[in-house]
C-alpha cells in the first residue's frame, strides 16, 4: 500500500465500502492505532422511522458492521453508540471517553441539521457545554487521532453545512475539522453551479464537489509565525466494482473532484492531487499551492 498523509479528518462521499477509502484511509488507520485499534461508530444524524429511533441507526451501522468484520481477526474493535431521547449521564459519559480515546471516529450518514442538533445537545443538557462535542473533535486534531465524516458527517466536519451558502435557517455551523472548506456531496456536474455560488458567496472558503467514491484527507496547524496551514490529500477511488451499483459510483465512469474559486475558475482533481494553503489569521494573507499525483 502507498505511503498516505497522516491526516486528521477524513471527509468523504460513497455508494458503498469501496476499497481504498475504507480500508486504506480508515480500517488500517485503526490496526495502526497506539492505544487501541477502535473504531467509535456515530449513527445520530439518522431520523426516526415510524416512530423507532434505533431503525435507521442500526441499519447504518450495519452498512459499516459487515465490512469491519474482516478485520477483527486483526484486532480491529468497532462500537456503534445511538442516539436515543432516553440517553442518562453515564450513557453520555461513555459517549466522552470513546470519542475521545478512539483511534478512528465516523460520523455516519443521515441528516446533517438532525446530526449537528443532537452532537451540540448532548453538551448542552449534560455538561451545560454544547460545543463540547466539537472541543472534543479538535482536542483529537490535536492528539493526530482521525475523525471521519460520511455524508452527512462531512458536511457537519466542514466550517458550515453546504445549507449555509442558501441563507437556510437554523444553525449551520460545523465543527472546523476541515478548516474553511465547505462540500457537496454525491456531486455530479450538473450541480457545479452550486459549488460556484458557494465560492463567490464564501470566499474565505475551499469549496469542492465529493462524487461517489472520493473524499478529502486533511490537516491543519499553526506555524510558528503565526499563520494557519491547511494541507488536502484528495482521493479517488474506483475499487467498488459491483455491476449492480454501476449507476451511483460515479469515479468509475470518469468523475473527478471538482473544485471552484470565487473568480470562477474551475480544477478537477485527481486522486494523489494535494492542496497546501497558507491563511494569515486575519485572512489578508491566503495563498495555495496544488500538486499533482502526490
Amino acid at each position: 500500500m502507498r505511503g498516505l498523509m497522516r491526516g486528521t479528518a477524513l471527509i468523504y462521499s460513497s455508494h458503498n465500502r469501496c476499497n481504498v477509502i475504507h480500508n486504506d484511509y480508515i480500517a488500517q488507520r485503526a490496526l495502526r492505532g497506539r492505544d487501541n485499534k477502535r473504531v467509535l461508530f456515530l449513527p445520530m444524524s439518522e431520523a426516526p422511522r415510524d416512530g423507532d429511533e434505533l431503525e435507521r441507526q442500526e441499519f447504518a451501522y450495519g452498512n459499516f458492521r459487515w465490512f469491519f468484520q474482516f478485520y477483527e481477526r486483526f484486532g480491529l474493535e468497532h462500537v456503534p453508540f445511538y442516539w436515543t431521547r432516553d440517553l442518562r449521564r453515564e450513557d453520555v459519559d461513555v459517549l466522552w471517553d470513546l470519542l475521545g480515546s478512539s483511534e478512528v471516529v465516523i460520523l455516519g450518514g443521515g441528516y446533517s441539521t438532525t446530526g449537528l442538533f443532537r452532537y451540540k445537545q448532548l453538551g448542552a443538557l449534560f455538561e451545560g457545554e454544547p460545543g463540547k462535542f466539537g472541543r472534543i473533535l479538535h482536542e483529537r486534531r490535536q492528539r493526530g487521532l482521525l475523525t471521519v465524516g460520511f455524508s452527512a458527517g462531512a458536511d457537519q466536519l466542514c466550517q458550515h453545512l453546504f445549507r449555509r451558502v442558501w441563507d437556510s435557517p437554523g444553525d449551520s455551523d460545523g465543527f472546523g475539522l476541515a478548516r474553511d472548506t465547505l462540500v457537496t456531496l454525491h456531486h455530479e456536474p450538473s450541480r457545479n453551479g452550486d459549488l460556484w455560488h458557494a465560492a463567490r458567496r464564501m470566499p474565505h472558503c475551499f469549496v469542492f464537489g465529493l462524487p461517489n467514491d472520493s473524499g478529502l484527507n486533511v490537516d491543519w496547524g499553526v506555524l510558528p509565525s503565526g499563520n494557519l496551514w491547511q494541507v488536502y490529500e484528495l482521493i479517488v477511488d474506483t475499487t467498488w466494482d459491483d455491476p449492480a451499483d454501476a449507476l451511483h459510483v460515479k469515479t468509475r465512469q470518469g468523475a473527478l473532484i471538482d473544485h471552484f474559486d470565487n473568480t470562477g475558475r474551475h480544477w478537477a482533481f485527481h486522486g494523489g492531487d494535494h492542496i497546501v494553503r497558507i491563511t494569515s489569521q486575519d485572512g489578508r494573507y491566503d495563498r495555495a499551492w496544488m500538486t499533482a499525483g502526490g
